[in-house]
């Protein structure tokens, strides 16, 4: 089994339960982590044997785009899509992070982390 982890995404997106979130948005970071039997990659270096990243990356940026009230939904969007469209991972996980969130206090973050695995 090999995991690849696509780290620190930056993007800025229109999530939150504030009305003020949807129009002034903020800074986001995504960590996504999947994992699969990708060795073959290894040995071939060939793209074809492992996840492909971009993809991956696309997905993230994508699903980030769409205004959603908790980070929850978001997180399990972005999970749920991985594992339909890349058809040889086991498992993907995603760290959702919203920079600065309006709290009410001094917060550099809040995150949400949902793993999902495939059904055999």
């Amino acid at each position: 089994m090999v995991e690849i982890c696509l780290k620190n995404i930056r993007c800025y997106s229109y999530h939150g339960c504030l009305k003020e979130e949807g129009v002034i948005g903020g800074e986001y970071l995504v960590s996504l982590w999947v994992r699969g039997d990708f060795r073959k990659g290894s040995d071939s270096d060939s793209l074809k044997d492992t996840a492909d990243y971009v993809l991956l990356n696309k997905i993230v940026l994508e699903e980030m785009a769409i205004r959603s009230q908790l980070l929850e939904s978001v997180a399990n969007r972005i999970v749920s899509r991985v594992l339909q469209e890349e058809s040889r991972l086991k498992q993907a996980t995603v760290l959702l992070s919203k920079l600065s969130p309006p709290v009410g206090g001094d917060v550099g973050r809040v995150s949400v982390k949902i793993s999902k695995k495939r059904k055999a």
